[in-house]
């Protein structure tokens, strides 16, 4: 009898943590790789994705390089580049990220994994939709919703202070996009800059975050996301959390 109920415990034990799992909707693959000025993220924006992962049932596989753009990416919803380089990626991570994309993949880029080098691989900047200018200093400015019906905007007030690299961007490749937050220029100095630079401004039409189509893929921007604490701000991180849920399943968009 007592085998019988040392087998029963051992049973339990097992099933108990499939029990009270939830099945992943979907996996994300989220690319941080340290440059310069973006690494004390890292572990921060790490441990509160993966908290929003096991909250609202989505898995992560973390890669601190681009190498799993070299393997199959089939199962991947989606692939988040977070602050991460772009364009140290090799030319076969280039070729895998652009085959993933060409089969319908979807991509979401948040801040520094915006900026690559002008003409150093345009495919990249169009699937941004804007190209990297340069940005002025951190400063606090007013961060406005422009599309309340997106995913991204739910858990932010219409008028938001934020403080940020607020960066001026280009169109040189005429990409539409659906503008999601904008930031006002009234509301900082976009000339405040580093000396031997030029701040410029891009006036009432300053985007910091839309989305747009590339093929049969999804892609979600966000340029904000600069400093390591902004990862334990919850209205920030509801901001990546919209944007992931809509960017893995085409889903959430409001009329």
């Amino acid at each position: 009898m007592r085998r019988w109920l040392l087998l029963l415990f051992a049973l339990v034990g097992l099933l108990a943590p499939a029990l009270g799992r939830a099945d992943p909707q979907f996996t994300l693959l989220v690319i941080a790789a340290p440059s310069k000025y973006h690494y004390e993220y890292i572990p921060v924006a790490r441990e509160s994705l993966e908290r929003l992962g096991r909250l609202h049932a989505f898995a992560i596989d973390w890669r601190k390089d681009g190498a799993a753009l070299e393997g199959d990416l089939g199962r991947y919803a989606a692939i988040l580049m977070l602050n991460t380089p772009a364009d140290e990626f090799t030319p076969t991570q280039r070729a895998g990220f652009e085959r993933y994309m060409a089969g319908g993949g979807n991509a979401m880029v948040v801040h520094r994994a915006a900026i690559v080098p002008a003409g150093a691989w345009p495919w990249y900047e169009k699937l941004v939709g804007r190209s990297f200018v340069n940005h002025p200093m951190i400063q606090t400015g007013v961060v406005t919703v422009l599309d309340k019906g997106f995913p991204a905007t739910f858990g932010l007030p219409e008028h938001w202070l934020w403080s940020d690299e607020f960066y001026v961007t280009a169109n040189p490749f005429d990409i539409a996009i659906h503008r999601v937050l904008g930031v006002d220029e009234t509301s900082y100095d976009p000339t405040r800059i580093w000396p031997g630079q030029v701040g410029h401004r891009m006036g009432k039409d300053h985007p910091v975050a839309w989305y747009h189509a590339v093929g049969k893929g999804r892609v979600f921007v966000t340029l904000l996301g600069h400093e390591a604490e902004m990862y334990r701000d919850e209205r920030y991180l509801q901001h990546l959390l919209g944007g992931i849920t809509w960017t893995a399943t085409g889903l959430g968009i409001r009329p």
